[in-house]
């Protein structure tokens, strides 16, 4: 069977793809970031109970969880709109093949939602229940992360979408590409380590306005980060090895940009992990911000060599339109300019009051 015949054909443009590429790049990361922080302060505290390890750093992350949780999925609105705009073709047709475990993503957050906020507002009731509270809350965060890898898997993996004709009820996951658990695998362990570098850099926040005490959280937080980045290195190498063959050959368009953003990316990690595991929490941030954007570059060059033997984003259509974008410009600067209030307020522990 020809599988280039399953392919939807593309919705046109209002205006060039490279304006919805930039702002995909863009909000992705900021989701990325964040969403890295849940997941991972979620992880962390679970495995800190788990060991009897239930010290002022847990309770500081319960208070924070929540508005993590808010924050994420809103910082996650925007660049899956975009990624429908210029791959909607393939995502929604992934999406149907997996539409039972897409759709129970909402049903799946919002119990997530509840647990970070039974978690932080009963912290000092529920002692006897630290452990299997947060090991609900970062067993769910978990089980999104994995159907949203298997997801951008499966959109990507068109020869696994002829199985729709033997399984039409909606629960087809990518297991048949050999990319998906290294690829999940690597996300996690990413999480972590921005999960424990950002515990680092709420505690030295605190250090810097005085409280002496906040060291034990920088250590905490900074080992967490160490650790998980180092076993990171190893399961990006074992993704790199499962991704289709004349991906890794480097032949195609932006091959060269692809090498370079992972070599800047590996680069900038080394960095990190260096000023890591010296405790200098700055600097770790700053360059663990810089592998971050090299890494979400290089998974949007990873899809376009593998979607490359069946599309390119140069083939879209365009009918100019440009108002809309205009509008959501400004109104996308107005909404970051309120959200890093509001993240300033949550840093600072104050409390909006009418």
């Amino acid at each position: 069977m020809d599988v280039a015949q399953l392919i939807p054909t593309p919705d046109i443009l209002q205006v060039p793809w490279g304006w919805f590429q930039v702002l995909l790049t863009v909000t992705f990361f900021l989701h990325l970031v964040v969403m890295n922080i849940l997941l991972g302060c979620s992880i962390i505290t679970f495995f800190r109970h788990v060991t009897g390890k239930s010290t002022h750093v847990n309770k500081a992350i319960s208070k924070k969880l929540p508005f993590t949780v808010a924050f994420a999925i809103n910082f996650g609105v925007a660049p899956l709109l975009f990624l429908q705009v210029i791959y909607g073709h393939f995502m929604y047709a992934s999406s149907v093949l997996m539409a039972i475990y897409w759709l129970s993503i909402f049903a799946i957050l919002i119990l997530s939602y509840y647990g970070t906020y039974i978690y932080s507002m009963k912290y000092e009731k529920i002692v006897d229940f630290h452990t299997v509270l947060t090991g609900f809350i970062a067993g769910t965060l978990l089980a999104v992360a994995f159907i949203i890898t298997s997801n951008m898997s499966l959109m990507t993996n068109i020869a696994a979408w002829p199985e729709y004709f033997n399984n039409p009820e909606g629960t087809i996951l990518a297991f048949s590409d050999l990319s998906l658990i290294p690829r999940y695998l690597h996300s996690v362990l990413g999480a972590i380590a921005v999960g424990g570098l950002s515990i680092a850099l709420y505690y030295d926040f605190k250090k810097r306005k005085g409280d002496e005490s906040a060291q034990e959280g920088i250590t905490i937080g900074m080992n967490w980060f160490a650790g998980a980045t180092m076993l990171n290195f190893g399961a990006g190498a074992l993704y790199w090895g499962t991704l289709p063959e004349y991906v890794r050959a480097l032949s195609g368009d932006g091959s060269f940009f692809f090498l370079i953003f992972i070599l800047l990316g590996m680069v900038t990690a080394i960095f990190s992990l260096i000023y890591g595991m010296r405790y200098l929490v700055r600097p770790a941030v700053y360059y663990l911000l810089g592998s971050l954007f090299c890494m979400v570059l290089v998974r949007e060059f990873a899809r376009r060599l593998t979607l490359a033997p069946w599309f390119k984003t140069s083939d879209l259509e365009v009918a100019p339109q440009y108002s809309p974008l205009i509008i959501f410009l400004i109104t996308f600067a107005g909404g970051l300019g309120l959200i890093w209030y509001m993240i300033r307020l949550v840093l600072t522990d104050k409390e909006v009051r009418a």
